[in-house]
């Protein structure tokens, strides 16, 4: 059994998907304290904003590894989340800080019922995600001997 670059890159993925899905779940508890006026819109922008660009580059991070150890069909699988990071970063509202939520416009319900949505979504994609680097690391790592 051998410990080879693509099974520490299946490693490193299932490691960086748990802390995702930490920040799925943040996200969906913010925006759930959103909807029940728990917090105010600005306060909850100013919490959501700097975890994006962390999210997306922990993503796009662990995927340029796949890409380097040769792993496209795990590389497939997660292009369709990070073309959506990508549109979604594309067409944010203007501000003068980085981030997606705008807190003028969070409180809108079809707003508001978009972004819960959205990460209920990211959280399923997370953990199954999750699930399928363990099951391709252990697989990696008793094939490779």
């Amino acid at each position: 059994m051998a410990f080879t670059f693509v099974a520490f890159c299946y490693l490193l993925a299932m490691l960086l998907a748990a802390v995702l899905i930490f920040f799925a779940i943040f996200h969906i508890i913010a925006f759930d304290e959103l909807k029940t006026d728990y917090k105010n819109p600005i306060d909850q922008c100013n919490s959501l904003n700097p975890l994006v660009l962390p999210e997306y580059i922990v993503h796009i991070f662990y995927n340029v590894l796949f890409l380097a150890a040769g792993q496209f069909g795990t590389l497939a699988f997660n292009i369709p989340l990070i073309a959506y990071h990508i549109y979604r970063y594309a067409n944010r509202p203007v501000m003068s800080s980085p981030g997606l939520y705008d807190p003028t416009t969070i409180m809108n319900a079809d707003v508001l019922s978009r972004c819960m949505r959205e990460g209920w979504i990211k959280l399923a994609f997370y953990l199954i995600s999750f699930f399928y680097y363990l099951y391709s690391m252990i697989y990696v790592l008793v094939s490779s001997s």
